[in-house]
């Protein structure tokens, strides 16, 4: 026979339960991917596989129907690699809005692609650097509806996995304009917190810690700029560089190998277009 505090105990149980399902299904990303299958690398631009939901178009306010759907872009802003691992950043967009993040990663030399970290509603990724081998940031901030709430996201195993980490612990307007870490604790972000905001534009943070915690350090009215470490003759030659092609509407991955720069991928920059589902067809009639 079950007793009414063993009854109580398995009701408090389900109740915390179903409160921690509430609570990640409450969270601002959303419940499943609009972006997983893996892309296989053929040579020709490959599409990123988006599939636009009903909750896509809801939150961005989009005006698509079946007879007139939305057009969805690609657009990539960095690339950079972590040992035999490769890395481009970017975001999915309308004409008017920024839908989501993107952060693919490859692991045999851009052969085939796969997320390395899920989107982000509504932000934006356009910078990435690895220090070492293991330990590496790319950084962005949320562009719906304003720029705000810059952020990082964190690797230490070579970006097998990455952690978000948001600049300051409460919203901020703003965007992420620049960031250097010169070990794996020690780093400077450059944000600009827009025009007309009370302050002067540009500010730059330093963070101790790998970009867990940022203190406030300058800001100027004018754009600020990250100087190069002591003892650094001159900035070193990128490896990586995301070139946009106007002839083929992709965003071209190429390496730099002596004086030349060599394609490695290619990604369409025009995706499946956003429009309403198909509604389920009506259950027959019951006989």
């Amino acid at each position: 026979m079950i007793t009414r505090s063993v009854l109580s105990e398995i009701t408090a149980l389900i109740l915390h339960t179903l409160l921690g399902t509430f609570t990640v299904l409450g969270q601002a990303q959303p419940p499943a991917s609009p972006v997983s299958p893996a892309l296989e690398n053929s040579g020709k631009p490959m599409v990123l596989p988006y599939r636009c939901t009903l909750d896509d178009i809801q939150w961005a306010g989009l005006s698509c129907s079946e007879d007139e759907p939305c057009p969805i872009y690609l657009e990539l802003s960095a690339a950079e690699s972590s040992g035999a691992r490769l890395f481009v950043a970017g975001n999915i967009h309308s004409s008017t809005v920024t839908l989501y993040s993107v952060l693919l990663g490859s692991e045999d030399s851009g052969h085939t692609w796969r997320e390395a970290h899920a989107p982000i509603r509504g932000a934006d990724l356009d910078h990435i650097q690895f220090f070492d081998t293991a330990t590496g940031w790319a950084g962005g901030e949320v562009l719906f509806p304003l720029p705000e709430d810059p952020f990082l996201l964190f690797t230490g195993d070579g970006g097998r996995t990455w952690r978000q980490r948001p600049i300051f612990g409460e919203a901020s307007n703003g965007s992420l304009v620049e960031f250097r870490f010169t070990s794996r604790t020690s780093g400077n972000v450059i944000l600009d917190r827009g025009a007309g905001n009370g302050r002067e534009r540009y500010a730059l943070y330093e963070s101790p810690d790998g970009g867990e915690t940022w203190a406030f350090r300058q800001e100027n009215d004018r754009p600020l700029h990250l100087a190069r470490p002591a003892g650094q003759a001159a900035a070193p030659s990128p490896g990586w560089r995301v070139r946009a092609d106007g002839p083929t509407q992709a965003f071209h991955i190429e390496r730099l190998e002596g004086e030349r720069w060599t394609g490695v991928a290619a990604f369409s920059v025009k995706l499946n277009a956003c429009k309403p589902p198909e509604p389920s067809p009506e259950p027959p009639p019951a006989p």
